[in-house]
């Protein structure tokens, strides 16, 4: 390299070569340059906007860079002029050695459609390194008596150039002796060897100094010289003989340090101590000298040094055997280092993206990557891989670059992320993989209305509730994210009996918790439905709605309500009447109550607080009937005084109470009697319009009795059909229902319940007849009150004709008494 710069025009030369060189040539998608080593950095390699048919402004636009696999870059790109230029001092000595020709790979990849390009370039030698020795002197003993023409080989020199650039000839100073010759080896290298030309006198001259030059064949040639120093010895005239002439091996690289890997042998036909053979390995500027050591006395080449084959491929090594009075010959070793699967694969990852959303169609590119082995052959043969249930491929380009996409479109609700193991395996036995990995987020659309747990809510709220109090609470979930998934709350609008629902009850949009604006009463509407409307944040907004039932809950807010016996509205009590001759369970009366809440709030039960004569009557508890709890008795008073109370079964319970009089008397005479005993008259004249009231009963019931006696021959001819009738289960044919009024101040007001009165002539067989009760104001089922017992006695008149006869009777007797009072 010194003498390159000392030479004016050697400059001109590298320039001359530069502007000469072959600027690029296009071969199965491959683009090809070549130039010299040493140039300047920043120095003109190609036109690569040209090349690629772009123009020069538009590299840095499409984002046109250089991708390399791990080396120092050496090359860049101008993008003004968009040309290739070095980055760096090129030493093709330092990237190729000994090889020829020197080629450099590397990729220009265009960013905007991720296309690879390869470009080569060749780097071309100069003469920049001059011929060296391993030795710069060389000693050597000759006897006296070697005849002329006896050769000797010498120490070769070594030029780190190549072509004619590298070593040419040998040259030796003048002398009388000695003479060079020059041979080619099978290798190509030439070896200087010494060769006598006269014989030697070492009483005349002990010792020969000679120079030995190497020269190239550059322009300007360079040189090295090593000097010699032959000393004349006696009698030795056998050098060492190798068994072979060359030595070729083969190692893997995965060989131990200190391992034997070969044995040279070279005899010697002298005797004595001009046959002890020693052996040296032979000093090289590489590194091979590094790598191996030789044993001098018994020629075993070690290995001192891991090999690798990706470093160097094969090792030469010059073996020399010299004897005791330095007589030597030389032999060669090839080592050839044998690949071994020792490298896994290696990721570059060119470019990823770190995002894509969810609607992305399939075949989006997620990244561009390349793998690289530095074993060979079938340890670098790559194969690339991913794992089958993710949605996505590679698919590859040029010089082992893989494309990852999509397979189909994303949902970010299933799979907010994927973590992508990405496997590169060798085919090597056993084979070696790398995972590379890639996460990727996958972003967000609003495609996905917010949903409901259920298809319809039920909500019960207690009736006399506080205003502004919390009802009930609604969640919809919305499977997006961010402001996609932030769901408000409203009401569908509506109205609830005229007025709108907004005034009944209101929703908070962002917890979705309903909230009474009023005070609810069961017993004006039980129930209100509603839509509630979930609407998410995004752009557009998506909804859905659900229905939502309220129901009111009553509670124990409203006493039981009498029904009968109502209240009279002329201030008088009302009566009801009992025979003496009833037996024990005689129906009575009964209490009908109602209650306007529900459920057990309405479930009424009866109970009697109080009674004038204790034990005479019971009220049903659940029915409300009141029967003789015993037989009437001739001492228990004409007026007896009931207290009846009806109660709901709600927390806490809520009552009414009812007064009852009852009058017992056996016959009519004696009933109206009674019931002017009742109540004591305010007026003097009281007494004498019942003497009137009595007479006139008396002179009905005589012309009433004739009346039955026509009457009953007539009824004779229809018996038949009346029993056909009462066999198919029909009941008695309602009569109207019989009203006392204004007796002494005195009403029997029977509005539920009709009083039939049945007289005969034996006042034992008197009776009352009850028939079935009107249903309508009452909450008892009507197939209760249908139940058959000994208080069905409209269906015992049916049994007999007498019973039929009397029931007429009854009714003509009823008109008449009416008429009569009236």
């Amino acid at each position: 390299m010194a003498a390159l710069q000392k030479l004016p025009h050697c400059r001109k030369l590298v320039q001359l070569c530069f502007l000469l060189a072959t600027l690029w040539e296009a071969r199965a998608g491959q683009i090809r340059y070549s130039v010299p080593e040493e140039i300047d950095r920043g120095s003109f390699v190609g036109n690569i906007a040209k090349d690629l048919g772009l123009e020069p402004l538009a590299l840095a636009e499409r984002g046109v860079r250089i991708v390399s696999r791990g080396r120092t870059q050496l090359f860049a790109l101008n993008p003004r002029s968009g040309s290739l230029v070095t980055a760096s001092r090129i030493d093709r000595e330092e990237l190729c050695a000994q090889s020829a020709p020197c080629l450099l790979n590397f990729n220009i990849l265009l960013e905007d459609k991720l296309t690879i390009y390869s470009v080569e370039v060749e780097i071309t030698d100069i003469n920049d390194n001059a011929p060296r020795f391993g030795v710069e002197e060389l000693e050597l003993k000759i006897s006296e008596t070697t005849t002329p023409g006896f050769r000797i080989p010498l120490k070769n020199a070594h030029d780190a150039d190549v072509g004619e650039n590298a070593l040419q000839k040998y040259t030796l100073n003048l002398n009388d002796h000695f003479s060079l010759d020059v041979r080619s080896g099978v290798d190509g290298n030439k070896y200087p060897e010494l060769v006598l030309e006269r014989a030697l006198d070492r009483e005349e001259e002990a010792v020969h100094h000679l120079v030995l030059v190497a020269s190239d064949g550059g322009d300007p040639v360079l040189s090295g010289t090593s000097r010699i120093c032959v000393k004349v010895l006696d009698v030795n005239d056998n050098a060492p003989v190798f068994t072979q002439p060359e030595y070729r091996i083969s190692v893997p690289e995965n060989t131990p340090v200190d391992t034997r890997i070969l044995t040279v042998t070279a005899t010697d036909a002298d005797e004595g101590y001009n046959a002890q053979v020693a052996y040296f390995l032979e000093k090289s500027p590489g590194e091979t000298s590094e790598v191996f050591e030789l044993k001098s006395t018994s020629g075993d080449l070690t290995i001192i040094k891991d090999l690798d084959y990706e470093d160097a491929t094969f090792h030469e090594i010059d073996i020399e055997a010299q004897d005791g009075p330095g007589l030597l010959t030389r032999t060669k070793v090839v080592i050839t280092v044998l690949d071994v699967n020792d490298n896994a694969p290696e990721f570059y990852m060119t470019s990823a993206t770190s995002s894509v959303s969810e609607d992305s169609p399939p075949g989006t590119i997620i990244g561009l990557f390349n793998v690289h082995d530095r074993d060979s052959g079938q340890n670098a043969f790559i194969t690339c891989s991913l794992p089958e249930n993710l949605p996505f491929k590679l698919e590859k380009s040029v010089d082992n670059y893989y494309r990852l996409v999509t397979t189909r479109a994303l949902d970010r609700e299933q799979f907010s992320f994927y973590n992508i193991t990405l496997t590169a395996k060798d085919g090597g036995n056993p084979s070696l993989s790398t995972d590379a990995h890639v996460l990727l987020q996958v972003a967000d659309i609003n495609d996905n209305a917010p949903a409901f747990s259920r298809t319809s809510y039920s909500a019960y709220i207690p009736e006399n509730n506080p205003r502004g109090a919390s009802v009930f609470s609604v969640t919809a979930h919305d499977p997006d994210s961010n402001d996609n998934a932030h769901v408000t709350y409203s009401f569908a609008e509506d109205t609830v009996q005229g007025a709108p629902l907004s005034s009944y009850i209101s929703i908070n949009s962002d917890t979705g918790v309903l909230y009474a604006l009023r005070s609810f009463d069961y017993e004006q509407f039980r129930d209100l439905q509603l839509w509630v409307m979930a609407q998410d944040g995004g752009d557009p907004p998506l909804s859905s709605n659900v229905s939502l039932n309220l129901f009111v809950l009553d509670q124990n807010d409203n006493a039981p309500e009498i029904l009968y016996p109502a209240l009279p509205t002329d201030g008088s009590t009302g009566v009801e009447l009992a025979p003496r001759s009833a037996e024990p369970g005689y129906l009575v009366t009964k209490v009908v109550a109602v209650d306007r809440d529900s459920g057990q709030n309405a479930w009424l039960s009866y109970h009697l607080l109080k009674a004038s004569e204790p034990g005479l009557f019971a009220v049903g508890l659940h029915t409300g009937e009141v029967r003789t709890a015993r037989a009437l008795l001739d001492r228990d008073a004409l007026k007896q005084s009931l207290v009846v109370a009806v109660q709901d079964h709600g927390q806490p319970p809520l009552s009414t109470t009812v007064t009852l009089t009852v009058a017992v008397a056996d016959r009519i005479p004696d009933i109206l009697a009674d019931l002017g005993s009742l109540e004591p008259s305010a007026k003097p004249n009281d007494s004498d319009l019942t003497l009137y009231l009595v007479v006139a009963v008396a002179a009905v019931s005589c012309i009433f009795l004739a009346f039955v006696i026509v009457l009953l021959a007539l009824r004779l001819q229809r018996w038949h059909k009346s029993r056909l009738l009462q066999a198919s289960g029909g009941s008695l044919t309602g009569m109207p229902s019989s009203h006392f009024m204004g007796v002494n101040g005195v009403r029997a007001f029977l509005q539920t319940y009709s009083h039939e009165v049945s007289l005969t002539a034996d006042s034992r067989k008197s009776h009352l007849i009850f028939p079935q009760p009107n249903y309508a104001d009452t909450l008892i089922s009507q197939e209760s009150c249908e139940k058959k017992d000994f208080l069905s006695a409209p269906q015992s008149l049916l049994e007999d004709e007498r019973e039929e006869t009397s029931s007429q009777v009854i009714y003509l007797f009823t008109t008449s008494v009416q008429a009569s009072l009236l």
